[in-house]
Parts: structure tokens; C-alpha cells; sequence
């Protein structure tokens, strides 16, 4: 079995929440888009990123890797869960006048298939 390994860093996520005092949602996401702002260490654990932006509408970009495997090949479900549960988070986050605390209370969806390395940039 060929072993492989994967660095990655992330920032002091506390530092991400003080810096969203007095500012809008809108204006908080967007500066995450554009790398103003560090993204929280849950994307930087599964490799995935903000892309756009606007009022109700939040963009999420990741490419699955092997990383991102489960046990019979194919990329988790929970990588596709957790990319439209930060997706409909923050386009919510993005109406707010100043962000406030927020969580998912349910999410479902039907998968009609896997994602792989194979398929390429997911956007959601």
C-alpha cells in the first residue's frame, strides 16, 4: 500500500470571529472571496473555498481528491453535505446586517451519484 500524506495550516478561527464586529455579512463574505480574510480551518481541512459573493447568494468551490475517500472509492457525502450546508450559511450570512450566531438544524439531500477525483471543480 503506497502511503501518502497531506499538509495543510489554518488560521486562529477566534481571530475571524472578533474581526466580524460592526461589519455586514455581505461585506465579511466578500472580503473572504477575494482572500482579505482567512477562511475558516474547516475549509482549509477539506480543501475547499468561497469564490462569489452576494446578497443571498454564497459560492463554494472544491476539487474532491483522494483524500476526501471513503472506503469504497468515491469522495464522502459529507463533503458534498458540508459544502451546501457552508453554502446556504453563508448566502444567510450574507443578508445580515451584522453576522450573528447561526446553525444548521436539517439537511437532507438525495445523491444520484459519487463524486470522484474524476469529476473535476464542484461548485455550490
Amino acid at each position: 500500500m503506497a502511503e501518502r500524506t497531506r499538509t495543510y495550516s489554518w488560521d486562529d478561527p477566534f481571530a475571524l470571529r472578533d474581526s466580524m464586529a460592526g461589519r455586514s455579512g455581505l461585506e465579511l463574505m466578500q472580503r473572504m472571496a477575494a482572500g482579505e480574510l482567512s477562511p475558516p480551518p474547516i475549509a482549509e481541512t477539506l480543501g475547499f473555498r468561497l469564490v462569489e459573493a452576494e446578497r443571498g447568494r454564497a459560492v463554494f468551490e472544491c476539487e474532491p481528491a483522494e483524500f476526501h475517500y471513503n472506503p469504497i472509492g468515491v469522495a464522502h457525502a459529507g463533503l458534498a453535505m458540508t459544502l451546501m450546508d457552508s453554502a446556504m450559511g453563508l448566502a444567510f450570512v450574507t443578508t445580515l446586517d451584522e453576522p450573528a450566531g447561526w446553525t444548521t438544524l436539517e439537511l437532507k439531500a438525495n445523491f444520484t451519484r459519487a463524486l470522484t477525483t474524476e469529476t473535476g471543480l464542484v461548485r455550490c
